[in-house]
């Protein structure tokens, strides 16, 4: 995937599918958000999940193409796509490999809001994270 950085291998449950044998829709964003805490201390090393926290603002999945417990290698794809003064906007893509090609089941993004958890106001983006996101994603 041309321009993604990071990937994150998905392990499909049993009990991620639904009755018509495919993974639910909703569990397309808890893949999102397990991917977001790899990518997250790859892009960041020296992230402090105890102090520099953020809220999901928004959350946006396109379904394409169904997903199934035996396809080939599922991954989801996650880079920064905007850094704005407070949040930021990560895009993912959710693929898995047919005969040597990729099939995209899902895109998405989510907005980050950088939150202070003990003034419970919103904050802006640390320079270092900002540093780090741009480096790690090249923007």
């Amino acid at each position: 995937m041309e321009g993604f950085n990071f990937s994150l291998p998905i392990q499909i449950r049993w009990n991620d599918l639904d009755a018509l044998g495919h993974v639910n829709n909703a569990i397309y964003v808890t893949y999102f958000e397990v991917a977001r805490g790899y990518f997250m201390v790859n892009a960041c090393p020296n992230w402090n999940w105890q102090k520099d926290m953020f809220l999901i603002g928004n959350v946006n999945v396109d379904y394409k193409k169904e997903l199934r417990l035996l396809d080939s290698n599922p991954k989801v794809w996650i880079r920064t796509t905007k850094l704005g003064t407070k949040s930021f906007v990560l895009e993912y893509v959710i693929t898995s490999e047919k005969k040597g090609e990729t099939v995209v089941h899902a895109t998405g993004t989510t907005a980050q809001i950088m939150f202070d958890t003990q003034t419970r106001t919103t904050i802006e983006i640390p320079d270092w994270m900002r540093k780090s996101l741009t480096e790690f994603d090249h923007l």
